[in-house]
């Protein structure tokens, strides 16, 4: 059967031909191969989803299945295109995988996303580059690594979240204070409400807005337990001098 035929101007056809008497026991390890991917890959999404991750179910199977195939391709060359001159055909499988990880680093790049103070995504990113690194090892027929790979990856999204949230590690925040200009209290009293929500306060900016009607404080806080942040926007609210304010969280 005729694959593609092709001519390079220089009075020299050259016919490439699927080859039909590929070995049924070779499409029976791409099947099985194409289909480990789709269920090594799927199972990471998952997770994501269940997290309310954007990229979910779908594109972790998508990207473990297309870097299989790709591997697949350098991989079964020989067994793939016959009437090929043997020069013409350079099997490194290594440079394949190159490739596919590069180009896996567009599409996690699209996943990250700052809001405001905080950046989101680089978990699912990283999720994406790993199980772009299952299908390519998937590929080449390790089978034994790219289950455990798959096994720790999951692990690492699930369990881990969960151990994280457990450690005694600060959480930080951004602290945004607005007051009247003739209003405004001392540095040293922000602190003092601050520290008396079992915050920590870090260097402060200051800023006049609107042509010097109200003054701003902005700074970083950070405490080990981020319940805290709410309770110091309690605490804020009652007073009646603050004009505005917002505490945001710039974990992920």
């Amino acid at each position: 059967m005729e694959f593609f035929s092709d001519s390079f101007g220089l009075g020299i056809n050259i016919d490439y031909q699927l080859d039909t008497g590929i070995r049924m026991d070779l499409y029976i390890t791409i099947t099985i191969r194409l289909l480990i991917s789709l269920l090594m890959g799927g199972m990471i999404g998952l997770e994501r989803a269940f997290s309310g991750r954007p990229a979910g179910l779908r594109t972790h199977s998508l990207v473990c299945i297309s870097s299989c195939l790709l591997m697949l391709f350098s991989l079964f060359q020989w067994d793939l295109l016959k009437n090929v001159p043997i020069e013409t055909i350079r099997i490194d499988p290594t440079r394949m995988a190159q490739g596919i990880m590069t180009g896996i680093g567009f599409l996690g790049a699209g996943v990250i996303m700052k809001e405001r103070f905080s950046v989101r995504g680089l978990t699912t990113a990283a999720s994406i580059w790993m199980t772009a690194a299952i299908g390519v090892i998937m590929g080449l027929g390790f089978y034994f690594p790219a289950v455990v790979a798959t096994i720790l990856t999951l692990i690492v999204l699930s369990f881990f979240r969960w151990f994280e949230r457990k450690l005694p590690v600060f959480r930080y925040g951004r602290l945004i204070l607005r007051f009247k200009n003739d209003q405004a209290i001392s540095k040293d009293e922000i602190n003092r409400i601050i520290e008396g929500n079992n915050i920590k306060g870090g260097d402060c900016s200051y800023y006049l807005k609107e042509e010097g009607k109200f003054l701003q404080f902005e700074l970083t806080v950070r405490s080990n337990n981020p319940e805290n942040f709410y309770r110091l926007s309690e605490t804020l609210r009652s007073l009646h001098n603050v004009y505005e304010f917002s505490v945001i969280n710039t974990g992920e």
